[in-house]
């Protein structure tokens, strides 16, 4: 790898991974720097404190050392200003499958040229074989001849073995591309047909599929510019990006303007005067988030990674996910994820608490007490349909919770007793078998049922509303209670307008974008900045106004990303002029009271069990009512 200046390995050379970890422990060899020094030069503010199992560990492992690591080890050996951003470059380099930067030696000799065409070797060999050219050209001129041929015959070997090592690499960097979804980020890996990973924008806009190719052009752009700036923090998207199709598919496609939601909070924050700027990554866990643990350690080698937002959808590996990043000491914001007890307080399973993660959705507990009170009306007979597992056949945190809800929340468990119909269903078997049976089943003359209590998701809504048409009771009024899930579904349905069999869906979440931008709503300016933010230019791109009409999603993530970014920025101001870091950011954020964040949905804070404050509780109905 050489020696730049003899001031040790010049990183600008190093290859891969096993030269980077080699190279740090020949500096600080070459530096004469003890284990015991490393430790006390880097227990200071601003850096990573490195014990030595720590060092020893890290330098062990088969994997290239997070950022922080590097900067803090580097530093501690005595490398700073352009040195420091050296190894900064060779860092990128070796984690993007870029390096060396500066290869060794020159270019190497170029290869001779082909052979002319004729085959004039094989020729003069010929001719030496012939007596008459061995007695007219005597023995000096054969043995010129025959070097001459010779010579000639090495030549083409030469030519033939370097076409083969040509495509030989041809055809591994090829491959590379293939297994890297296109690109030379070791961070990007296709599995099962999905690219999963981290990309910064800068692995092509078209790594995640065409709906993000906008959005990812922007970031990129924008990154680009925050890096070159150079003081900057990094955030980290988690969540599917991809889509197997729509049977194995949970987000119905809405992780586009939830991307692009959070790309407008950080293009806001970036163009404020709040220090320091915001590099954002996004990392795909795939559409059924069987790759979060790949996702999850992609994020942790990034450069300056502070908070985590997003997090996936409720289920059981995104819980996996938030375990993996608390052990790390990363701050989470949740934007979409409502199960009860996801969460600080880790209650959505036994395994203890979740520090650092906090959420800006809205619990499903608070949404199925707003619901029980609007039902509280009178007697209703009542039936349970419940799904616990996606697609991919994991534990679907969403409609447990839900179903959890509407059997202990009173004034909903009420009208549930040991008679009442209860429906399971997997949407493994094909939900669109179950669901006319279900439907048919509800009718009961007399005591046909008049309210449903589904927890399941609403993907598969359409088709149970389509059965409750078709049941021989049709015209029976009934009522579908369910999570806010259902913001998902086409108002607009032919199943939810028919005159002949009258059918309500009622759900909790946040206000309307109408209610939100409505001059009644008390914090309607921050909605109409963000509309307008999101439907501005981008770098030369735009995003569709309709995605903030079809979800929360894009609001969600926006609100989820500012949540972050007001910690980072209010650590910042307390941080005594270093750069926060990630423990930091973690503290501040709880330490955001009631409405300390300007968010779109509503000014909010933070509260000791990680859940917002404020909550804008609504009740929605389907039709919406004249």
């Amino acid at each position: 790898m050489g020696d730049a200046g003899g001031q040790g390995p010049d990183p600008l050379r190093i290859a891969d991974q096993r030269e980077f970890r080699q190279a740090l422990k020949e500096l600080r060899e070459h530096r004469g720097i003890t284990l015991k020094q490393l430790e006390t030069e880097t227990d200071r503010p601003g850096s990573k404190r490195l014990t030595s199992p720590t060092v020893s560990t890290t330098l062990k492992a088969d994997a290239l050392p997070d950022w922080d690591f590097v900067a803090a080890y580097v530093t501690a050996c005595g490398v700073t200003g352009e040195g420091l951003k050296r190894w900064e470059r060779a860092w990128e380099a070796v984690r993007k499958g870029t390096a060396p930067v500066e290869p060794d030696g020159a270019a190497g000799t170029p290869l001779p040229p082909p052979p002319p065409p004729g085959r004039w070797w094989q020729r003069a060999g010929r001719w030496l074989r012939t007596r008459r050219g061995l007695v007219a050209g005597g023995s000096a001129v054969t043995a010129l001849s025959l070097a001459a041929a010779v010579g000639g015959w090495q030549i083409h070997v030469r030519h033939v073995q370097a076409q083969r090592d040509h495509d030989e690499q041809v055809q591994a960097a090829e491959a590379f591309a293939r297994s890297h979804c296109g690109s030379r980020n070791t961070a990007l890996m296709v599995h099962a047909g999905e690219c999963t990973g981290v990309t910064d924008g800068q692995d092509g806009a078209g790594v995640f599929g065409s709906g993000l190719k906008p959005v990812l052009t922007a970031l990129g752009a924008e990154n680009r510019q925050t890096v070159k700036d150079g003081d900057y923090v990094t955030i980290g998207f988690l969540a599917p990006l991809t889509s197997q199709g729509k049977q194995k598919d949970l987000t119905l496609d809405q992780f586009v303007g939830e991307i692009e939601g959070a790309y407008t909070a950080v293009e806001r924050a970036n163009e404020s005067d709040s220090h320091p700027k915001i590099r954002l990554v996004l990392a795909n866990m795939g559409s059924g988030e069987e790759r979060w643990a790949h996702a999850v350690e992609g994020l942790k080698a990034e450069k300056g990674l502070v908070a985590v937002v997003g997090m996936g959808l409720s289920q059981q590996q995104s819980v996996d996910a938030a375990r993996a990043l608390s052990k790390a000491g990363i701050a989470m914001v949740a934007d979409l994820i409502t199960a009860d007890g996801f969460d600080s307080t880790g209650a959505i399973d036994p395994h203890g608490p979740i520090n650092g993660l906090v959420r800006v959705a809205m619990p499903n507990k608070d949404q199925l007490t707003a619901l029980g009170k609007k039902l509280d009306t009178g007697p209703h007979t009542v039936a349970l349909i419940g799904s616990d597992v996606t697609p991919a056949g994991g534990n679907d945190l969403y409609t447990k919770s839900l179903e959890n809800g509407f059997r202990t929340i009173p004034s909903l468990s009420k009208y549930l007793d040991d008679d009442s119909p209860d429906f399971p269903f997997s949407p493994q078997g094909g939900a669109d078998a179950a669901m006319p049976s279900i439907g048919q089943n509800l009718c009961r003359g007399a005591d046909s049922i008049d309210v449903v209590y589904y927890a399941a998701r609403a993907k598969y809504l359409p088709t149970f509303l389509e059965a409750l048409r078709h049941r021989s009771c049709y015209k029976k009024p009934i009522t579908v209670v369910t999570g806010s899930d259902a913001a998902a579904l086409d108002p607009a349905m032919k199943a939810l307008h028919d005159p002949e069999a009258p059918i309500t869906v009622m759900y909790a979440s946040f206000p309307s974008p109408a209610g939100l931008s409505a001059p009644a709503h008390r914090d309607h300016g921050l909605y109409t900045g963000f509309v307008q933010a999101f439907t501005s230019d981008h770098h030369g791109r735009h995003f569709p106004a309709g995605h903030l009409e079809r979800s929360y999603w894009p609001v969600l993530a926006h609100d989820a990303v500012l949540t972050a970014a007001t910690a980072i920025h209010t650590a910042a101001a307390n941080a005594a002029g270093h750069t926060p870091n990630r423990y930091d950011v973690t503290n501040q954020l709880y330490t955001l009271g009631d409405e300390a964040v300007p968010a779109a949905t509503g000014r909010l804070g933070i509260n000791r069990q990680g859940n917002r404050t404020d909550l804008p509780v609504t009740i929605h109905t389907l039709p919406a009512p004249d």
